[in-house]
């Protein structure tokens, strides 16, 4: 039997990759750093850290306090740890890890380190790493633990990364995960966004019945016809298996270098005792704020500016990814 493992289930420690000047941050190097490190220290205060960088002593130079750091060698490409890291599922009652293909959503960048990276730094974890012949990314996945999976089928069916039918992608990711229903979003987007739709731009269960959306923007917005049709989809959804939907506020449009940037509150990230809440200096994140704060009773939310990761077109949840697998070797 296998379980794919919920984002608020647990945690054994969350993993970064570190900026370095070879990747896309390169012309806002240091602004990028200093978010990525105030994310490291959030998290740090939790649970582990793991933090993949391109040069140890460089990264080291960014933190006064290193204390539940683990710092790994190894040269990526870009630094979007939830796509490019494992993820981990439950087989027979033990942890196991997860390593899909990664082909840079779709073929859009350079990504062979990247995709090598889980093999390259294996011997860091305690857990059986599983190559997969199959592309996938972490953030095109939600799960509630307990059988469903919720994706999108402007990413999942993509033939930009697997050459199936509907129907045998369906059947994999019911084998890969364990999971019983899989649930295909076919309306919601955000512009800027490269990775044709990921669910955790959108939409994430915060435990086993409850789903946080990006709710509908105002009439005159480009997104407002996309997003009003993936709520109704949700409703359905909800109809069917009981969810409850927690609506979260669309951002007023953010530009960078005259593009709109995809900024989302739904990209969050749930670790052991606290939320770590994505802000963009509009005036949506008070409200995005009161809301995680209403739901999390029982977690410490942690705010954290995210407008320099959305320049790049992800955010919090993008730049990490939890792994469940019991130690650090």
């Amino acid at each position: 039997m296998k379980r794919l493992i919920a984002e608020f289930e647990k945690q054994s420690f969350v993993q970064l990759v570190f900026p370095h000047p070879k990747t896309d941050w390169a012309a806002y190097l240091e602004e990028a750093r200093a978010t990525f490190a105030a994310i490291v220290d959030a998290i740090r205060g939790f649970e582990p850290v793991v933090l993949v960088c391109d040069d140890i002593d460089e990264a080291r130079r960014y933190f006064d306090d290193t204390r539940n750091i683990r710092f790994v060698h190894y040269t990526t490409n870009d630094t979007w740890a939830r796509d490019i890291s494992a993820i981990t599922i439950e087989a027979d009652g033990e942890r196991r890890l997860l390593d899909f293909r990664f082909n840079a959503w779709g073929g859009k960048f350079e990504a062979a380190l990247d995709d090598a990276m889980t093999q390259s730094i294996k011997h860091h974890y305690e857990c059986e790493v599983e190559r997969i012949d199959f592309t996938l990314e972490g953030g095109g996945i939600e799960t509630n633990g307990n059988g469903v999976l919720l994706t999108t089928s402007a990413c999942m069916l993509n033939p930009n990364r697997n050459a199936f039918s509907k129907e045998a992608i369906t059947q994999k990711l019911r084998t890969f995960f364990g999971v019983k229903d899989v649930l295909y979003l076919e309306s919601g987007y955000l512009a800027g966004d490269d990775t044709d739709s990921h669910i955790d731009t959108l939409a994430r269960f915060v435990d086993e019945k409850t789903i946080m959306y990006v709710g509908v923007p105002p009439k005159e917005d480009e997104h407002y016809e996309a997003m009003y049709k993936m709520e109704q989809e949700l409703k359905h959804f909800a109809a069917l298996y009981g969810f409850d939907l927690i609506p979260l506020p669309f951002c007023d449009p953010l530009y960078f270098q005259n593009e709109r940037l995809p900024a989302t509150y739904a990209n969050f990230l749930m670790i052991n005792n606290a939320v770590l809440v994505p802000l963009y200096g509009v005036k949506q994140d008070e409200e995005a704020l009161a809301i995680f704060k209403r739901f999390f009773t029982q977690r410490e939310v942690v705010p954290i500016d995210c407008s320099v990761l959305v320049r790049q077109h992800g955010s919090l949840h993008c730049v990490t990814m939890q792994f469940h697998c019991l130690t650090l070797m």
